[in-house]
């Protein structure tokens, strides 16, 4: 099965699987990794945000409009890593992906 890394707000690291199919948001939900996901993943709250490790930020996918602006209004907005895992499909591509859980608003 795939895995995807994760670093919890704890700062403690995860491997979960991962199944195609399903965003990052429900993967790292699902595994109780300190996602919120208070919008179930409608890209209205920012509380799926996550830190995607630069060696897989080209491989993602580009953030929406909508989703830019949520992630730029959070307290802990990184330009060039920030995204809402709910706005990722996972894909076997995605085999190993690194992502560090944003603190808490």
């Amino acid at each position: 099965m795939a895995v995807i890394h994760v670093t919890n707000r704890a700062g403690e690291q995860h491997t979960v699987e991962a199944k195609p199919g399903n965003t990052i948001m429900e993967i790292l939900r699902d595994a109780e990794m300190d996602v919120e996901a208070i919008c179930g993943g409608c890209c209205s709250c920012a509380t799926c945000h996550v830190f995607v490790d630069d060696s897989w930020i080209g491989k993602v996918g580009a953030c929406s409009e909508d989703e830019q602006d949520l992630v730029e209004q959070t307290s802990y907005y990184k330009p060039d890593n920030s995204r809402l895992s709910c706005q990722i499909e996972f894909s076997n591509q995605l085999d190993g992906l690194v992502v560090e859980v944003a603190p808490a608003e």
